[in-house]
């Protein structure tokens, strides 16, 4: 394969390139992307230094939290009873809210060591007296809770966190590299925890969104942007937060840490740049949101894009740390409902199929949905079928084989019949990538590693069954090797090599074919269990 490419030769003949011409033509263009993208790895949110435990004459005084990071010397009552001085004080500055939130927000943290300090010294008469440090862990948890997670936010902050799940008063961690942690109290009683959920969301924007009798399921992010779900239809009110951790990542850094390798990564961003309908499918918890997001990230600045999600999740409205410039985009958000019912719909409720309308009257470019769950799967692919190229989304599948039949049972969910479906499928889809994640290591103090295991081609017939034909681009290498190399050539290799550009290699301004067939940096870089960086 590698002897039919050509290249430019002398006096305008072609020469043939050989395999080690175009091995080390990959090689230079990811020297070259790795001196121009170089730029740190972003992490987690510092974690809150650890206060001493304090000292004190009556130890039953002002009793302390045991067992979370950051331990607080004093009762939350104690933070409660603080912040309620400080709203206090910061709307008799700001009675009509006329200041910059970011201002407001200053002054709040100005208050809350002040009021802060004018405690501890009160408290100082009778009882040792309180730290610096413990003094700042303390104003920090007042402000917190007015403007971030309260009483949760000393977990939300640790390094490696990806879920908090709480139930009832005790709240199970979840991280990247370690296992399971359990902290056995982060709330007093179950109406506290109920409180903290409507708080959030109103400090989230969306008050519409409350945790009651009437609306016992609630969903939004948080100041931010970890996901809360809460729900009152389980045994105990139950709270789990999703937290991003990585908001601004790219297909260079996926592959820096794993989840790709140099032949994925290029072949991806080809497939974006040459308008190929996306959609990235896996298990829950796999890292879909963030490889969508790193696609996003490569569609050309002079495109419109247009977002919808249930949450906002994504964030490809807002600039690149890079500096890299992006398309103009819209980013749209659904709306829950507030209970109440008009007719056949809940009263303010906004869905992602709602939106649809509106969103392609912006004449973009590309659509990208955050998450199919219902419904929206039908609109999203009659978008793609209908002009819409480029477009991408994510869907829950548990397993490679299961996604025709999942995207068929969305579809007859919707109303249309099974073979309209079959078609609307062919017509709509490019190219499907399943990404995987092994988490057992985590038990033993290892890392989750995630990485694509599967991307196929979803060719515009139908084919055996009336299904539409698929064919495997990349697959396992085996049952020892569960990451994708590449299998077939896709029937669209001439649209990558004419249509994708990487401007910032000199050399090459397209895909070329043999990087699929002949290229040794093709393969992964060392077996799955494997020290370092993952999402």
């Amino acid at each position: 394969m590698a002897d039919s490419h050509q290249r430019p030769g002398v006096n305008g003949h072609q020469l043939a390139m050989g395999r080690d011409d175009i091995a080390g033509l990959l090689a230079g263009h990811l020297t070259q992307r790795a001196a121009l993208e170089a730029r740190p790895v972003p992490t987690a949110s510092p974690v809150t230094p650890p206060v001493v435990p304090l000292a004190r004459t009556d130890p039953a005084a002002v009793p302390r939290l045991a067992g979370l990071p950051g331990e607080l010397p004093v009762d939350w009552e104690v933070i409660e009873t603080l912040q309620a001085e400080v709203s206090k004080q910061l709307t008799a500055r700001d009675p009509q809210r006329l200041m910059e939130e970011a201002d407001r927000r200053a002054l709040a943290r100005s208050l809350a060591t002040t009021a802060v300090a004018d405690w501890s010294a009160k408290y100082a008469q009778a009882n040792v007296p309180l730290t610096e440090a413990q003094e700042q862990a303390i104003g920090t948890a007042v402000f917190n809770s007015m403007y971030r997670g309260g009483r949760l936010q000393s977990l939300l902050d640790e390094e490696g966190v990806e879920d908090v799940m709480v139930d009832g008063l005790r709240a199970h961690v979840e991280y990247l590299d370690r296992p399971r942690r359990t902290i056995e109290r982060v709330a007093d009683s179950h109406e506290e925890l109920i409180a903290w959920v409507n708080r959030m969301a109103r400090l989230s924007g969306h008050g519409e969104r409350g945790l009651t009798q009437s609306t016992p399921m609630v969903g939004f992010r948080m100041p931010d942007g970890s996901r809360v779900t809460a729900s009152m239809l389980t045994s105990r009110p139950s709270v789990v937060i999703r937290k991003h951790r990585l908001r601004d990542t790219g297909l260079d850094e996926l592959r820096q840490w794993g989840t790709l390798n140099p032949i994925l990564t290029y072949f991806l961003r080809a497939c974006v740049q040459a308008r190929m309908n996306l959609l990235v499918v896996g298990d829950m918890g796999a890292g879909k949101t963030s490889l969508l997001r790193a696609l996003g990230r490569e569609v050309p600045a002079d495109e419109r894009l247009v977002t919808l999600e249930s949450d906002r999740e994504l964030y490809l409205d807002e600039p690149a740390a890079s500096g890299r410039p992006g398309p103009v985009t819209y980013a749209f958000e659904a709306r829950q409902s507030n209970g109440e019912i008009l007719g056949d719909k809940m009263a303010g409720e906004i869905t992602i199929s709602d939106m649809f309308a509106t969103a392609l009257r912006y004449n973009a470019t590309r659509v990208v949905v955050g998450e199919v769950r219902s419904t929206e799967i039908v609109p999203m692919l009659q978008a793609m079928s209908a002009g819409g190229s480029g477009s991408m989304c994510t869907m829950h599948v548990r397993r490679p084989h299961a996604i025709i039949s999942r995207l068929v049972q969305l579809c007859t969910e919707a109303g249309m019949a099974t073979e309209a479906a079959h078609h609307l499928i062919a017509a709509s889809i490019d190219v499907v990538v399943y990404i995987a994640y092994d988490w057992d290591d985590v038990k033993y103090g290892g890392r989750k590693h995630r990485y694509i295991s599967h991307v196929y081609e979803v060719h515009d017939v139908v084919g055996e069954g009336g299904r539409p034909s698929t064919t495997e681009i990349f697959g396992p290498a085996g049952r020892q090797e569960p990451r994708a190399i590449f299998k077939n050539m896709p029937s669209f290799i001439n649209e990558l090599e004419n249509k994708s550009r990487f401007p910032d290699l000199e050399g090459s301004p397209c895909f070329h074919r043999a990087w699929l067939t002949d290229n040794p940096l093709g393969a992964w870089g060392g077996p799955l269990q494997r020290k370092g960086p993952s999402l």
